[in-house]
């Protein structure tokens, strides 16, 4: 039942707390901006009450962590998706570090939303700091540039991408079924995730006459192509898909997806159309026919003699 006592850690129940204390939102805030009663919410930060997955997400994205981190201490893969600490502001602009990094994040967060919803070329940097509600020299205190900002707008949408995975994929344990979830989860469906996909088309875009572009996005996109691969080399693995190269297999279904959202984003396919070519593609090209336990391919795409 929703309300039963959760299970968590002593150690993850007080990140809950500080990822709140440092967002510098009060909880009543937080409580609105995620859409939870706010007895819910304290329910839940005391660890008497499970956040559901969406809420887990919501929470994560408003106080500005990673799912990750509130779950473990640190990114699951290693690597970190926060936007990194600003040096000192002048007094005049900031008044303590908190503070500085809730402005940043916030000229992140604004701009990626007027990036998403207007296209770069359309986004002046007094645009974006009108909408984060900052004056002109504090967004170039922290940004050199508004390629910078874009960059640092790609990393956002890799980390909400990779929250709400986080968030939603963990109890799921049939490997298949977590494959359908996660294709179902990146749909360009919701304002969130067409926003995701209008900021990657763009860096697609740059990537294709710009080393600096083509560099960012390989560095972003590597964490989405780990993820399917892992569930890929899992499905491998358990016999649930037919015996063939890892690699193969990913590069295909990553394929599909990514030019599937992009004519979901010109309005050229809907979104519930993309869904069932994938899940049909899955069915056809991957899903092993009978029984699972057929002979599980390595990774380098030989079967085990």
């Amino acid at each position: 039942m929703e309300e039963q006592r959760d299970v968590r850690a002593p150690e993850m129940t007080a990140r809950f707390r500080v990822a709140l204390r440092d967002s510098g939102m009060a909880q009543r805030e937080v409580s609105r901006a995620i859409a939870l009663d706010e007895t819910k919410l304290s329910k839940s930060l005391s660890g008497a009450r499970r956040f559901r997955p969406d809420e887990l997400f919501a929470f994560a994205t408003v106080t500005g962590v990673t799912v990750s981190w509130l779950l473990t201490g640190t990114d699951s893969d290693g690597e970190s998706t926060a936007a990194p600490s600003p040096g000192t502001l002048p007094a005049q602009l900031v008044n303590t570090p908190a503070d500085r990094g809730l402005r940043r994040r916030r000229i992140v967060v604004e701009a990626w939303t007027l990036f998403a919803e207007r296209g770069y070329d359309h986004v002046r940097l007094a645009d974006i700091a009108q909408a984060a509600e900052v004056s002109a020299p504090a967004v170039h205190y922290h940004f050199a540039n508004k390629w910078e900002i874009f960059a640092e707008a790609m990393r956002y949408s890799v980390k909400l991408a990779y929250d709400r995975q986080l968030a939603e994929l963990g109890e799921v344990a049939d490997p298949v079924d977590r494959l359908r979830l996660l294709v179902e989860l990146q749909l360009p469906k919701l304002d969130v995730t067409r926003n995701e996909w209008a900021i990657w088309v763009q860096m697609w875009a740059a990537a294709a006459n710009s080393e600096t572009a083509r560099a960012e996005h390989a560095d972003s996109y590597s964490r989405w192509e780990r993820t399917v691969r892992d569930i890929v080399a899992e499905c491998l693995e358990a016999g649930a898909f037919r015996a063939q190269p890892v690699d193969t297999a990913v590069l295909r279904l990553t394929g599909l997806i990514d030019g599937l959202g992009v004519r979901v984003l010109s309005g050229l396919l809907s979104p519930d159309d993309m869904l069932a070519t994938i899940h049909a593609h899955i069915d056809a090209e991957l899903v092993h026919q009978g029984p699972y336990g057929s002979p599980p391919m390595d990774l380098a795409g030989e079967s085990p003699a």
